[in-house]
């Protein structure tokens, strides 16, 4: 297998954990855990902020001391409703408990404790189009640069339509050159609808040192340490992924591939 797909270790309980260490980066982590309803989990954040996303179902959140309500809606991620999300701060705890059978998605980074936990969605997230032809996919941002809702972290999902590629044309944020470019690991979580298909999605560099092609199936994950990094859902099968960014700077700059680079000018 690549070295940059992961394979959920299991069906049930916390089947990814993706930190610093194990990645071997500075910023991202990311964990997933697939719940029965009435189960329990709970972490401490330490010096990481994390953005919890209910992926499908439902559950209830006690973090930073305060009690929250039920989040989640969409039983199923290719609903494509908006998400339930919450904001935790480093040097806190949170804890959850599944109201129905779910799926929560626990995206990290390092926290300076400059913002405070929050719901963020299902209000102020909307479905938005990108791109044209068959590079059209759709868009729900969670906390972007423009949603000022972490200290490090940006987070969205992405649903690209059976035939179509996203990520695309192909790009880069792999450099601590802004506003040119910022250095940005990422994470992509994805999803197949029906569940047996298969993506595609390539990590390259300009010079070639890397450069893996991988089949990615129905709950993979696929690190993305550096160089562009466009997918692809084959016919017949509608992709989603969901993003964590995070780098020295919370800002999104990127540069073209030199071979797609009149693409991005032409479509602009």
């Amino acid at each position: 297998m690549p070295h940059l797909q992961r394979k959920p270790f299991g069906q049930h309980g916390k089947v990814h954990e993706i930190t610093p260490q194990s990645a071997g980066w500075r910023y991202v982590g990311f964990s997933l855990y697939r719940l029965r309803e009435g189960e329990r989990i709970s972490e401490e954040t330490g010096d990481r902020e994390v953005i919890l996303v209910m992926v499908e179902g439902k559950a209830s959140f006690v973090a930073a001391d305060k009690e929250w309500e039920v989040l989640g809606e969409r039983m199923s991620v290719f609903e494509k409703t908006p998400p339930h999300c919450l904001y935790v701060p480093n040097a806190s705890s949170w804890e959850a408990t599944a109201a129905t059978d779910c799926v929560v998605a626990v995206c990290s980074a390092p926290g300076k404790g400059g913002h405070p936990a929050r719901r963020i969605g299902p209000d102020g997230i909307s479905l938005a189009e990108r791109g044209k032809g068959t590079n059209t996919r759709y868009v729900n941002n969670i906390a972007m640069e423009n949603e000022d809702y972490a200290d490090s972290l940006l987070v969205t999902e992405v649903f690209t339509p059976a035939g179509h590629w996203s990520s695309y044309p192909s790009h880069r944020h792999d450099e601590d050159d802004f506003p040119r470019i910022t250095y940005l690991e990422e994470t992509y979580y994805h999803r197949l609808n029906p569940a047996e298909g298969f993506g595609i999605q390539r990590v390259y560099t300009d010079d070639g040192q890397l450069d893996e092609t991988m089949a990615v199936a129905d709950g993979d994950v696929v690190l993305v340490p550096r160089g562009h990094h466009p997918c692809g859902a084959p016919y017949g099968f509608e992709m989603y992924y969901l993003n964590v960014m995070a780098g020295p700077l919370r800002k999104w700059r990127f540069v073209a591939a030199p071979e797609v680079e009149w693409i991005m000018k032409r479509d602009a």
